[in-house]
C-alpha cells in the first residue's frame, strides 16, 4: 500500500474532492505503470494516448495535475503544455513532463513551456508520488491565494476584477460555440436610506446577506455573481436565454425579499432589489459592451416602474 498517498494534503479541505490527476502518454503500458503508482490511493485517474485529447480533457475536467509524456503521436508535450497555459482556462493546471530523454536540453524546453518537473523514466514510484504530492500541495497553497484575491471582501462572492475576466471567457466560449449568454445586474433598493437609519455596520450586514442570498438561488455551477460596486451586483448566465433569465431573476428578487430585512424607508418595508438583464448570441469581432447597456437599461426601466421587480427587452 502508498502509506504516503494516504496522508492528506495540507489544505485540502475534509470534504473537498480527491485529487485528479491527468496521465498522458501514446504508450498503453507507461499509463499502466503511473496507474499502478497511485493505485490505492482514492485519488481520480483520467488517461489520454494523445496531445489533442489531453487539451480537451483538461478543459472539460479541469484535473489538477497532468503527468506529459515528452513525444506523442500528434502533438509533442512541448506543444501540449504550450496549448493549456495559453489558456487561461487550464493555465494553472501544474504539468510534470515524464519521459524517456535524460537530456538537459529537453528538460530546459520543458521548464520553459511551462512545466513545473521532468522525471525521467524508468522513475521510481514513490519519488513520482513525492514530486505530484508536492506540486499539488504547492497548487492548493496558490489555488487559495487567487481565490482571496478574486473575493469581495465584504461579502464573499467574486468581485469585480474577476468577473470582469470571466465575462470575457464566457463571451469568447459562447462565440466558439455559438451559444447565448446572459446577463443579469441587480441593484439593493434605496440602499442609502438603509444606512442613514441603520448605519454602516448594519447595511454591511444587509449587502452580505443580499450577496448570499443572490448566490444561493444560483442553480448551476457555470453561473457566476459578483460584487459590481456598492449595492450593486451582476451575474453571468451562460447558455441561457432572455426568457430563462428573466425567470431565474424574478426567483431571485423572491429571495432577497423573503428575507424580509427591515427597512421602513422602503415602500415594501422591507429590503428588496431591482434586476435589469439582457441575453446575446455573440458573433465574431463583437465585444459585451452593448450586452452591458442594454442590461443596465433594463435595470434603469425596473427602478422606474417602482423598483422590487425584474425587466428584460420584450417582456413587461
Amino acid at each position: 500500500m502508498n502509506h504516503d498517498l494516504n496522508l492528506p494534503l495540507p489544505g485540502l479541505a475534509p470534504d473537498a474532492p480527491p485529487p485528479r490527476l491527468l496521465l498522458v502518454d501514446d504508450q498503453p503500458a507507461n499509463i499502466h505503470a503511473l496507474h499502478q503508482a497511485f493505485l490505492g490511493s482514492g485519488w481520480q485517474m483520467l488517461m489520454a494516448t494523445q496531445g489533442a485529447q489531453a487539451v480537451a480533457l483538461c478543459r472539460e475536467r479541469r484535473p489538477d495535475l497532468v503527468l506529459l509524456d515528452l513525444f506523442l503521436a500528434d502533438l509533442d508535450g512541448y506543444a501540449v503544455c504550450a496549448q493549456l497555459k495559453a489558456d487561461p482556462a487550464t493555465r494553472d493546471i501544474p504539468v510534470i513532463f515524464v519521459t524517456a530523454y535524460e537530456d538537459a536540453q529537453c528538460e530546459m524546453r520543458a521548464l520553459e513551456a511551462g512545466a513545473v518537473d521532468f522525471i525521467v523514466k524508468p522513475f521510481h514510484p514513490g519519488v513520482v508520488r513525492a514530486r505530484v504530492r508536492l506540486h499539488l500541495s504547492l497548487k492548493l497553497q496558490a489555488d487559495q491565494l487567487r481565490h482571496q484575491a478574486l473575493v469581495d471582501g465584504l461579502t464573499g462572492v467574486y468581485n469585480r476584477r474577476h468577473f470582469d475576466e470571466r465575462f470575457q471567457q464566457e463571451w469568447r466560449r459562447a462565440q466558439r460555440e455559438g451559444s447565448t449568454l446572459a446577463l443579469l445586474l441587480a441593484d439593493a433598493d434605496h440602499f442609502k436610506r438603509f444606512n442613514d437609519r441603520h448605519g454602516h455596520q448594519a447595511g454591511d450586514e444587509c449587502l452580505r446577506r443580499v450577496a448570499q442570498q443572490l448566490h444561493a438561488g444560483l442553480r448551476r455551477p457555470a453561473d457566476l455573481i459578483a460584487r459590481w460596486g456598492g449595492e450593486e451586483f451582476a451575474c453571468i448566465l451562460p447558455c441561457t436565454t432572455a426568457e430563462g433569465a428573466l425567470y431565474l431573476a424574478r426567483a431571485l428578487e423572491e429571495g432577497v425579499r423573503a428575507l424580509a430585512i427591515a427597512h421602513p424607508d422602503a415602500p415594501h418595508g422591507v429590503m428588496t432589489i431591482s434586476l435589469g438583464l439582457a441575453a446575446a448570441s455573440p458573433k465574431p469581432g463583437h465585444d459585451g459592451a452593448e450586452l452591458f447597456k442594454r442590461a443596465d437599461a433594463q435595470l434603469y426601466r425596473a427602478k422606474s416602474l417602482g423598483r422590487a421587480r425584474a425587466c428584460a427587452e420584450g417582456f413587461n
